[in-house]
């Protein structure tokens, strides 16, 4: 495209001011400038703008009936459940041996509050083994291949799970260098595939871009919501044909399960949680915990406007939170969100077709920017301008069959949020969380685990406690790493 007519199409669009300082650029500026503009969707980022505004002043006005979860729309993993679950872990396992289970890992954050400017995943949580979350994750997925391989009678390596991992504009080279220089910590290459969260312009509280500097638009990641849009970006500039929904197309992946890389716990795949959605036909599934305590500040799966939907810890009053159940004493609104999903591939395509329906919500920020028209830079000291952000779970109420998966925090969920030492969601509740599960496995196959010992169990060992029957009527006195089975038996007395 031409600058006049890029010039004019910005015009058209009120956000012309982008080219004050056109005149003052180097060729090199204008350049760079110039393939920024054109990549922006200006039109879009202005129906965008004008929704998110409308959507907040409508909701600021309206009354929104905010109800629990209805009871038939949940389901819970439960000593009492362990047939149903059998049931859905078969379901699961099959569908993973048939190649029909992809998986999406939400990655495109940093480690800045825990000290760290390095992707999240690439953090060693202070393991024995001091493995990164990404290891641990990408294990799981070679253990569940074997696992599913070996139970469904499959040949030797032919049961493969693509892992997509979104990453963002500052994380992505230095995730996919991690990969590179780990082997892929033992998976192939052709099976880890990397795209990147995308971006909106920042804006100033009344819609107008903002320049980063003269020759830069701000802008910031779109949100986890973001996943949506950029499953169908190419995923290279030099081939528009390849995405993620076209890949996951050309391998005949129908279900894919999405989690955030900061869950030490997470059932990469969970072949329970795929074979529960499955077999309740859900063309999307929320796993949850149930909440700690009433005041949690956790968002939970619930009903708004007789729809599905997260609804945040700070839009339930006081007595919601604090409500029960008569009959058990549970909480109501109990159905912690920890960002865990099931998908249909054909729901996941669906997007496209509602996307503009979806508000962005608007985080008020402090945005470094340059003045117009002088062109000063500027370092705000109170909230200037707005982010737009959408989240993963904004298309909830889209959904025509929505299934509700509750399964035990200790289990599954333990959040890496928090700077070291401060006692909640940090790498050290992450590592208590890790290695006590570890203990349970060992305990549930007959084993005792003497006080004090730690035994971290790789997880190309034991995916979720299976395959250590030889353990049962052992004892175990010393800490250790086990990276096979037979390496069990010098831990023991």
């Amino acid at each position: 495209m031409s600058t006049d007519a890029l010039r004019s199409r910005y015009e058209a669009a009120g956000q012309g001011h982008l080219f004050t300082f056109w005149q003052q650029l180097s060729e090199t500026e204008q350049t760079a400038l110039a393939a920024q503009l054109e990549a922006i969707d200006i039109e879009r980022v202005n129906r965008v703008y004008a929704k998110a505004v409308s959507a907040e002043r409508e909701l600021a006005t309206k009354e929104e009936v905010i109800e629990p979860l209805p009871q038939d729309a949940s389901d819970r993993v439960t000593p009492q459940s362990s047939s149903r679950e059998a049931e859905w872990r078969a379901t699961g396992l099959a569908a993973i041996a048939r190649g029909e289970v992809g998986v999406l890992l939400m990655a495109g954050g940093q480690g800045t509050r825990l000290g760290s400017s390095a992707p999240k995943g690439c953090y060693d949580i202070g393991l024995p083994s001091h493995k990164p979350l990404f290891q641990y994750q990408a294990e799981r997925i070679a253990r569940l291949q074997q696992v599913a391989q070996e139970e469904e009678h499959k040949p030797v390596g032919s049961v493969v799970v693509p892992w997509y991992i979104m990453t963002s504009g500052p994380t992505r080279l230095a995730t996919e260098e991690f990969f590179k220089a780990n082997g892929y910590f033992g998976l192939r290459s052709e099976n880890v595939i990397f795209f990147e969260q995308g971006t909106l312009p920042c804006l100033t509280m009344d819609g107008k871009v903002l320049l980063e500097t003269k020759s830069r638009v701000a802008v910031a990641p779109d949100g986890n919501g973001g996943l949506y849009a950029a499953l169908r970006t190419p995923l290279s500039p030099t081939d528009k044909t390849r995405s993620v929904l076209s890949d996951l197309e050309s391998r005949k992946v129908l279900y894919v399960h999405a989690y955030c890389v900061d869950n030490c716990l997470v059932r990469v795949a969970d072949p329970v949680f795929v074979g529960y959605g499955i077999s309740k036909q859900a063309d999307c599934a929320a796993k949850v915990v149930p909440k700690a305590y009433p005041t949690e500040s956790v968002g939970v799966v619930a009903q708004r406007s007789s729809k599905f939907s997260v609804v945040e810890y700070s839009e339930i009053s006081a007595a919601q939170a604090e409500a029960r159940d008569p009959n058990t004493g549970e909480l109501l609104f109990r159905a912690g969100n920890i960002a865990n999903h099931f998908y249909t591939t054909t729901f996941l395509r669906s997007v496209a077709s509602f996307e503009d329906d979806l508000a962005f919500h608007i985080a008020r920020k402090k945005i470094p920017h340059v003045a117009l028209p002088d062109g000063t830079s500027v370092k705000p000291t109170k909230p200037n301008g707005m982010k737009l952000e959408m989240f993963v779970f904004d298309v909830f109420p889209y959904t025509t069959r929505f299934a509700v998966l509750e399964v035990a925090r200790t289990d599954e969920f333990s959040p890496l949020k928090n700077a070291p030492g401060t006692g909640s969601d940090d790498p050290e509740t992450s590592r208590r969380d890790l290695l006590a599960q570890h203990r349970r496995f060992l305990e549930a196959a007959g084993a005792t685990v003497r006080e004090g010992v730690e035994i971290e169990l790789s997880p190309l060992v034991t995916y979720s406690g299976e395959g250590l029957a030889s353990v049962k009527g052992k004892t175990f006195t010393r800490s250790g790493i086990v990276s096979a089975l037979e390496e069990l038996d010098v831990l023991a007395a």
